[in-house]
């Protein structure tokens, strides 16, 4: 189970008080959001795309959308969002708890500056009834991360 991978990840590196677990969903950014009782952008959306045939995932505020033309700069390609039903082969979760924790080796992790804004941002934790509490600057050593990249709306 997706779940117990991410808290055996973050067992080892002293964070597994960090999980928070709900009875009810937090699938989307708006569930997440108000079970946490915070602000949609606090949470930490997980995006998975396919560049050249390659995962990656990239991490934004909950509360922007990619900019294509700024993705494209970023990555120096296009990428297409990996299809609901082959999510979990390719990153490692399935939809709705897709996190940067515990992910299948080789997969990068990118941060968004949106998350920046935040004290506190929420991904989920490898389930739809999961978060993670960490601030934005624990995430990038967290998951060695591939970097910080601008790919939000303006």
């Amino acid at each position: 189970m997706s779940i117990e991978k991410v808290k055996a990840f973050l067992q080892d590196k002293g964070l597994l008080d960090r999980v928070i677990e709900f009875e009810d969903s937090t699938a989307t950014v708006e569930l997440a959001a108000a079970a946490l009782g915070v602000e949609p952008g606090c949470i930490a959306k997980s995006m998975s795309f396919l560049v050249d045939g390659a995962p990656l995932l990239v991490l934004l505020a909950g509360d922007v959308r990619v900019d294509n033309h700024k993705f494209k700069a970023a990555f120096h390609k296009k990428g297409r969002m990996i299809p609901f039903d082959e999510v979990e082969a390719y990153i490692g979760h399935a939809p709705g708890g897709v996190c940067p924790f515990a992910v299948k080796p080789g997969v990068p992790v990118y941060l968004d500056v949106s998350l920046q804004r935040f004290p506190v941002v929420y991904p989920a934790a490898g389930n739809a009834h999961s978060a993670v509490r960490v601030t934005p600057a624990e995430l990038a050593p967290l998951v060695a991360s591939a970097g910080w990249v601008d790919v939000a709306k303006d």
